[in-house]
């Protein structure tokens, strides 16, 4: 039992990134549900970061009140993204939202209240490990009890034929603001945790690469489950910790774990169990 502080305190910082990873991994298959290939998960998350880490720092905020506000800013940015891109689809709307993220980044870059280049400094650490899970646990509650509603059965009909969604009255388009909202607020709570635990905020935390790593988490664990998406983050966060011996191959070896993944399972660690549970031997029960 003594040993458990001491791995605690080891291991703190991988936990802290599982977390904050698993809650970008719900954010982006919240997208991924309704058939919305949005890639601007990383942007979400450095508004709500920014804003909540300015606000407490320059302005003096108590967190309480900063982290909500930030939240709901990277909610409304997630809506207001939907209006302009509202006719894209597939490939066509992830380059537009990897293209608005890249602005995100760029104006982060050149701000004189963000730090520029430099990054902003002297974040107190007012959140621990604690928060980051029960965030989480709190995110993957709400949407497990929203998964058989009015809203979650639009966003599947969508998915699967957004023609056919329409035609039986289905509001395409409000489920479309509405899903990247939620996505944003749900990017944003990471913002939100990863800057009061980091201490310390660049543009390149919300880059491209980060961005990346999100659309990996969801493809491993599975596009359009939630569980999955968790249990993809946390296999692809610990992974390359692993294998740190490995030094710079460490990618290659990220990139060989994707490939078997699509290649021997295409819906990911979410269709391994399904899988399993479809091969289970239905119990027979006795004649009367």
């Amino acid at each position: 039992m003594h040993e458990l502080p001491l791995l605690f305190t080891r291991y703190h910082t991988l936990l802290d990134q599982i977390g904050i990873n698993a809650i970008l991994a719900l954010s982006l298959s919240i997208c991924l549900r309704a058939g919305q290939l949005a890639l601007a998960q990383a942007a979400f998350m450095g508004i709500a970061g920014y804003v909540c880490a300015i606000a407490v720092v320059t302005f003096g905020w108590p967190l309480a009140a900063a982290a909500p506000i930030a939240v709901g800013c990277s909610a409304a940015v997630g809506a207001l993204l939907a209006l302009p891109v509202e006719r894209l689809r597939g490939v066509y709307l992830a380059i537009a939202t990897i293209g608005f993220g890249e602005i995100v980044r760029i104006v982060a870059y050149n701000l004189q209240i963000t730090g520029g280049g430099d990054g902003l400094n002297g974040i107190p650490p007012l959140l621990s490990t604690p928060w980051i899970y029960g965030t989480l646990l709190t995110i993957g509650a709400l949407l497990y009890a929203a998964r058989n509603s009015r809203f979650a059965l639009a966003q599947a009909i969508t998915r699967e034929d957004e023609a056919a969604a329409a035609g039986v009255g289905v509001d395409t388009g409000r489920v479309r603001v509405v899903t990247l909202a939620c996505a944003g607020a749900i990017a944003g709570c990471a913002g939100v945790l990863y800057a009061f635990t980091n201490f310390f905020l660049t543009p390149s935390d919300f880059a491209f690469g980060r961005m990346e790593q999100i659309l990996v988490y969801c493809v491993i664990g599975g596009v359009t489950s939630p569980l999955g998406a968790v249990l993809g983050a946390a296999v692809m966060t610990v992974l390359p910790e692993a294998f740190r011996f490995l030094q710079d191959f460490r990618d290659v070896l990220s990139g060989v774990v994707l490939l078997a993944v699509i290649v021997f399972a295409p819906g990911g660690i979410a269709a391994l169990w399904r899988r399993g549970a479809r091969k289970k031997p239905v119990p027979r029960t006795a004649n009367a």
